[in-house]
């Protein structure tokens, strides 16, 4: 009942932007399970390009709906797929963010990856107090898919 009084409280732009944003994030989702990530990565640069139903927003309103959109999904969400969901909002809102990705070894061993967007060199989303031993893959900008 709560999150229907804070959906209804919200001003019909910022409902439309997470709404748009929540579907977003679970068909990147989808997306994930059921694509090759080469094809996915296509799929998310075409939807970066064409022109979204959607203001331009401001940064801080985008990590919101990201957050937000994650908090309510069932299953909640994955770096990755957040990134992903950032990025494309990033982009049809005119910002330059940098997906990066960078995999560690976990104390058992274990290869561990995580993805995060950077802009103007500060994480915006998919910060860790850890983050400094993950090491960063290189940049898939410019790589033919």
């Amino acid at each position: 009942m709560k999150l229907l009084r804070k959906l209804w409280n919200l001003r019909k732009v910022n409902f439309y932007f997470l709404f748009v944003t929540f579907c977003l994030l679970g068909a990147i989702r989808l997306g994930l399970l059921l694509l090759e990530f080469r094809i996915l990565l296509k799929i998310v640069n075409k939807l970066s390009t064409i022109k979204l139903p959607l203001p331009n927003a401001r940064l801080g309103q985008i990590v919101w709906g990201v957050n937000v959109a994650t908090r309510y999904m069932p299953g909640g969400a994955k770096c990755l797929a957040r990134a992903l969901t950032t990025q494309i909002l990033m982009i049809h809102s005119g910002f330059s963010p940098e997906l990066c990705i960078g995999v560690a070894k976990s104390e058992s061993g274990e290869l561990e990856a995580h993805a995060w967007i950077k802009y103007q060199g500060y994480v915006v989303i998919g910060h860790l107090p850890d983050l400094p031993r993950y090491i960063q893959l290189p940049s898939l900008e410019g790589i033919k898919l």
